[in-house]
């Protein structure tokens, strides 16, 4: 008979809710699920504010989003699970930068919480109330959550980097307009 304790029972509560949250998040941008707009929706939405194509970016949030989260809920893959879920939410905080930091004025208080608990999770593991725990940890290796988390953030760093350029070249592309007027 196996003993949990309660650090397992809280890592259970954790993986479930953030992995129950993104999961849904990112249903409403894959299938329109729960009030969300679909991809058709979701990429015109990504492309007006700078992620292009935006029906890639929105299919890249999506199962960024609904998988990590999943896998998160299961405690399955969970360096991987985590880093893609936190590298989800790092985009959409870039997004709500400008609005400050809490969420009732848009800013990016949500997406911050949601990212770093995922990124915790990859961090800490599943505990033993998991799937990865059942499975021997075969995909929860301990050189997994550097190598999970580093891919992650480069390519999180090249997303955002390429929004915040297009923007800028779009500011600069409307002065220019004004100036020739």
């Amino acid at each position: 008979m196996t003993c949990y304790d309660r650090r397992d029972v809280g890592l259970l509560l954790l993986r479930l809710s953030t992995g129950g949250v993104l999961a849904a998040h990112g249903a409403q941008k894959l299938f329109g699920w729960f009030g969300g707009h679909g991809l058709v929706g979701t990429g015109q939405f990504m492309e007006s504010v700078g992620f292009a194509p935006g029906k890639a970016s929105a299919t890249a949030a999506g199962v960024a989003e609904a998988g990590g989260g999943v896998l998160l809920a299961l405690g399955l893959a969970t360096p991987v699970a985590g880093a893609s879920a936190a590298g989800a939410m790092a985009g959409a905080a870039a997004l709500h930068v400008p609005n400050g930091f809490f969420a009732q004025e848009g800013g990016y208080e949500y997406a911050a919480s949601l990212g770093l608990a995922a990124a915790g999770l990859a961090v800490t593991g599943p505990g033993r109330l998991s799937l990865d725990h059942l499975l021997g940890h075969v995909f929860d290796r301990n050189w997994m959550v550097p190598a999970a988390l580093g891919v992650t953030a480069a390519a999180t760093a090249l997303v955002i980097g390429a929004r915040n350029r297009r923007l800028r070249e779009t500011v600069i592309t409307e002065q220019e307009v004004l100036f020739e007027e």
